[in-house]
Formats: structure tokens, sequence, C-alpha cells
């Protein structure tokens, strides 16, 4: 479980200790100068930190907080690619320490060595930058730079395996992420973009759970080898309900449990209106199979089923979507993917220093609040923003880093909690009645 003193000691390393020594390697620090490497990186991270849409007087300011004053002028100087490299170089310092809070108080969740949540997100980037993050190309003429962030969240004790960068043209299953190998007895619980027979194997030697959707072409067969028609199997489904073991995959023929679950007519009508919606965007017409498949909610795994039920995996299956959470309270809140400036090297400066600002304030809620499944990641940031200040005055050395830490900690335990909801219940309350939901 991670303590104040492991906080203290990540932040210093990060935002001190790493920024002064690659500083001259990125050539950022050619001469003796007051603004250092270190202290240009606590003013953007903690500025940005604090008020995600600050401008370059409020950011000067932040500046002198950490003890370095500069004017807005000599701070838009400063914006190039040595800073750029600079601010690239402290990111990938700060994804190395594995910060962790003691597991969450979810039973379900604690019958696994870890629930983690695998997905990407996308920032669009102005063409200037085509050469540093290629995207993927557009119609209208642009070169389509973008960038990917993938990330490993673990829902048990809330350890982060990224933001790991890479171009937006960059296929999920050919991240760098995806095979990164899982602890013996952890559960990955990926979107369809992931899906990889090869990977599963993988993961499934590794003596590590999967779940994840099916993936509506590959082959199954029942464990005698011959081969099965996903529709014959839910016709023939008792109350809507499908779990039995399968091979999966015709030359893996890996085994899995098949969990297939009815959802309810609005669901599937839902879930028709976007089939159709993306069928008329290609300019083609839906299959009928695909049209049915719409009524059920299709799964395969690896985990016993004397570990995992059906109705509780399809819960689990729920809990994919904090991750989209996560990301949300990273753009909507946090600002990663918005910029007041037409600089290209001075837009990847912010967008590098607000993930660094991203990743610290995710270990703070980690030593905060992480503990309450009723937690509100949202308010606790809220809190987190706030005491930014505090801590660039910590890092100057007014004060001792432990005090704004733990007066985060604090305000933190005492609220920050999301309100009970009875027509849609949270996420946590699925976790926590389960016997309601069955």
């Amino acid at each position: 479980m991670a303590s104040v003193t492991e906080i203290g000691q990540a932040i210093k390393r990060v935002l001190s200790v790493v920024g002064d020594t690659v500083a001259r390697e990125t050539g950022f620090t050619k001469r003796q100068s007051k603004l250092t490497g270190a202290k240009f990186v606590q003013a953007l991270v903690l500025g940005w930190l604090n008020k995600p849409e600050a401008t370059l007087g409020e950011l000067s300011q932040a500046a002198a907080t950490v003890g370095v004053p500069i004017s807005p002028q000599g701070l838009a100087q400063r914006f190039g690619p040595e800073a750029a490299a600079l601010l690239a170089q402290v990111l990938n310092a700060a994804l190395s320490p594995i910060i962790a809070a003691a597991p969450v108080a979810i039973p379900l969740l604690q019958r696994f060595n870890g629930v983690i949540v695998q997905d990407s997100s996308i920032i669009s980037l102005p063409d200037a930058l085509v050469q540093v993050w290629k995207g993927c190309g557009g119609s209208d003429g642009h070169s389509g730079a973008a960038l990917k962030l993938q990330v490993r969240f673990d829902l048990l004790t809330g350890t982060l395996q990224g933001p790991l960068l890479e171009p937006g043209r960059t296929n999920d299953r050919g991240s760098a992420l995806q095979a990164a190998p899982l602890a013996p007895r952890a559960l990955r619980i990926a979107d369809l973009g992931y899906f990889s027979l090869a990977q599963l194997r993988a993961f499934d030697a590794q003596d590590a759970y999967f779940l994840t959707r099916l993936s509506l072409q590959t082959a199954l067969f029942d464990p005698a080898g011959q081969r099965l028609s996903l529709s014959t199997i839910l016709e023939a489904a008792q109350r809507g309900q499908v779990d039995r073991p399968i091979l999966m995959g015709a030359p893996e023929r890996l085994p899995v449990r098949l969990l297939a679950m009815g959802v309810p007519q609005e669901v599937a009508d839902q879930r028709r209106r976007k089939v159709y919606a993306e069928a008329r965007a290609k300019g083609e017409t839906p299959s009928q199979v695909r049209l049915t498949y719409a009524d059920w909610t299709i799964v395969v795994t690896n985990v016993p089923q004397e570990q995992l039920s059906l109705s509780e995996a399809m819960v689990l299956m729920r809990v994919r979507w904090q991750i989209e959470l996560l990301f949300k309270l990273w753009k909507s809140y946090g600002k990663v993917d918005e910029w007041r400036t037409e600089n290209p090297w001075r837009i990847l400066c912010e967008i590098y220093a607000k993930l660094i600002a991203m990743v610290i304030q995710h270990w703070l809620l980690l030593i905060g609040c992480w503990a309450y499944p009723d937690r509100s990641l949202v308010k606790a940031a809220q809190t987190v923003r706030g005491c930014a200040p505090m801590i660039g005055s910590a890092l100057a050395g007014y004060i001792d880093l432990a005090v704004p830490i733990e007066q985060i900690q604090r305000c933190l335990a005492a609220g920050c909690r999301m309100n009970r909801r009875r027509k849609q219940p949270n996420t946590y309350q699925l976790l926590l009645n389960l016997p309601e939901v069955a």
C-alpha cells in the first residue's frame, strides 16, 4: 500500500531529480539559468494541474511559486523541441513507479490478483506534428497527426500502466502494452479492439485470466472437436442464458467458457440502431446475423465457473467502462487534449505536462480515497487541483512535501463520495449487490 512518504519520494523524483538530469541530455539547458529543467517541469505540471486552462501569465505565477520568477514572454520562448523532449522523458519516468493502494473492499474484485481494464484514447494533433506522431491520414487533405494513449488500469489497487504514448495509427492489437505480461491470477478485461487468440493463449499460459467479448468470426468447437454454430447455441439457450465449455479458434483450440445472456428489448433496439448507423456510414447493409446477435451479450473467459458465475461475469463486463471514466477525467477535467496556442512544440509540451499532472493526480487519489467503493474521482480530483500550489511551495523548500499530501489525504477521506442511485445503480453498487443483479 502506498504511503505518504512513498508518494512524496515519487513526486520529488519525477518533478525534481529527473527534470534536471535530462535537461542537458535534451539540450533544454545549455548554460547556467535560474529556470532549470526541474523548475520548468514543475511550473508547467503544477500550473496546469491547478488550472487546466492556465494562460502563460498564470504559468509564470506557478513558476514563481516553485521559486523562479519569469515573465510570460520569457516562458513562451522556452517552448521548443528541446522542451518537448525534456517533458517526454519526464513523462516516461513518471510511468515507472508502481504506486498501488490497498485492495478496494469489493469481494468480487478481491478474488483476483488484479482486475485490469485496458483501452486507448486518441488525441488529434495539428498537421505540423505528423512527423512526430503519425495519425491515420485523412480524405480531406490533412496529414492526420495523432497521439494514442494506451492504458491499463487495475480496479483492485488502482495501479496504472501507462499512459504509454504511441502514434495514432497504431492498431490496439499491435500496441506494446497489449503484449505486456499479466500477474498470475490477474484478470484482464478489454474490448474487441484487443481481441487476439494468440494473445489470449499467452495470458492463459501465464496462469492469468481474461474476460472479453467474442469476435463473431471466431471458429467454435465443442470439447470433442466438433464445429459449433453460435446461432444454434443461442437458439437452444435456456432462460436466455449460456454457460458452456468450448474450444475457440481453428488452429488454437483454446479452452474457454462461452457465456451469453439476453439483454432487455430497449438495449437490443439501441444496439441495432448503432449497427444500422455504422453500416450506412460504410455504404453497406448489415447482416441479419449481426442484427440477431444484438439481442445478446456474448463473452468468453478462462476463469473457472466456481470462481466466476455467469451473472458475475456480466457485471464485470460493465466495469470496463471505468477506464472510459478515467479518460473522461483526463480530457474533460484535465484538458489534456486542449490548448490555447498554434505553436506545435508548445502544444506537445502542454500535452506531456498535463499527462504528467494526471499521473501525479492519480497517485494522490490512490492514497486519499481508493479504499472507498463509492469514491468519486471527479470530486477528488477537484481537491487535488486546489492543493497544487501548496505542492509547488513544498518543492521550492518552503514547507515539507508531506504537509500537502497529508492534507489531500484527510480531505479525500472526509468526502468525495458518489450518491447512491436506485433506477440506474452505480458500478460499485452492482459489484456489492450481485445477488440482486443475478
